[in-house]
């Protein structure tokens, strides 16, 4: 290792557990972060300084003033200029080390692109708010023989579970048996409840703590167990998951999310919102501001994004067809408004 780097991580070397060889391992690491909200930008920022050479950053959303409160890696002007989360987080990241290749990559994790973004990388990382997307990592994760860290917050309590395919449980072990994990136990979210930084935090650095075993080769410390934590109540467990015998995802390999058999509409974790997913068309941004500034006076582009207010929602519309539509929660009158402003 180059004298500058030995400096730059030399407490981090210091633990006898990494030491020079495991900080190595690190420098020639990398991973792919799915979701960049509360979760993921601070396991992105621990990783990236603790000198994980490469992340890429897959994020559908941008940057709200609400974010702020918990999503530790943006700030006010990125909120005011409406930077998707993946744009912002890569801007920041490589602030923070220039050494780090980071890739911001402005797009819905879905079962037509799962296998391509995730491929080429030793390790999956949660940072999404919805089980749809969660169940379709596992999928992906189980389909290519790659480990992933699930993660969860919500109120003042998170959860974290290190799957490795073949070795562990999967995440639908986890919510799609009868036995004592059942997912409606898990499907309060951050509209309903709210949701404390310090939840996420704490979470996000037991998640980010694994990954730095795993990259810096530790693999016999990973915690095999499902942990949680409730900063509110001073609670912190860890239970033991069994496998599923009949397991549809790991032990029948049979992967509904991935193949799109289980995609729905998602509504978004803490805006009353409605994404409409139209993946086989692109946007000319420039274009529709033109045709659309003929009805409406308040719209608001940059090369990543289009908004407008249609009271009393609110369309975001992105190059590749998505949109985002607030204010309504029925997937019904989203579709009517992407129809009548967008087109069919």
């Amino acid at each position: 290792m180059e004298p500058r780097l030995r400096e730059k991580y030399s407490r981090q070397t210091l633990f006898s557990a990494i030491g020079e060889a495991g900080q190595q391992l690190l420098l020639e690491s990398s991973a792919v972060l799915v979701g960049c909200g509360a979760l993921g930008t601070v396991c992105a920022a621990l990783l990236v300084r603790a000198g994980v050479g490469r992340l890429r950053i897959i994020d559908r959303d941008f940057v709200e003033l609400s974010n702020l409160q918990r999503q530790s890696l943006f700030e006010e002007s990125d909120a005011r200029d409406s930077l998707p989360k993946a744009i912002a987080a890569e801007r920041r990241l490589h602030s923070m080390n220039s050494d780090a290749k980071i890739e911001g990559i402005v797009s819905d994790l879905v079962a037509e692109n799962a296998v391509e973004l995730l491929s080429g990388f030793p390790l999956i990382l949660d940072g999404t708010d919805n089980f749809e997307t969660r169940l379709l990592i596992n999928d992906a994760a189980i389909f290519l023989g790659l480990p992933w860290i699930y993660t969860a917050a919500v109120g003042s309590y998170g959860l974290t579970f290190t799957i490795r395919p073949g070795e562990t449980a999967c995440l639908a072990c986890l919510l799609e048996s009868s036995g004592e994990f059942r997912r409606s136990d898990f499907e309060e979210t951050c509209d309903t409840a709210g949701i404390l930084n310090n939840a996420a935090s704490v979470i996000a650095s037991i998640q980010s703590a694994e990954a730095l075993k795993f990259l810096s080769g530790n693999r016999a410390a990973l915690n095999d167990r499902l942990v949680s934590c409730d900063v509110w109540k001073n609670r912190f467990q860890s239970i033991r998951v069994e496998r599923n015998p009949s397991c549809r995802a790991c032990v029948h390999r049979n992967f509904t999310y991935l193949e799109g058999e289980a995609q729905p509409h998602v509504t978004m974790c803490g805006r009353n919102s409605v994404q409409i997913h139209e993946r086989t068309r692109r946007l000319d941004l420039a274009e529709l501001s033109r045709r659309l500034e003929h009805s409406f006076s308040s719209i608001r582009r940059n090369d990543f994004l289009l908004r407008v207010a249609v009271p009393p929602y609110e369309m975001t519309v992105f190059s590749d067809g998505r949109a985002v539509i607030k204010g309504t929660q029925d997937p019904a009158v989203a579709r009517s408004l992407y129809a009548r402003y967008i087109g069919a």
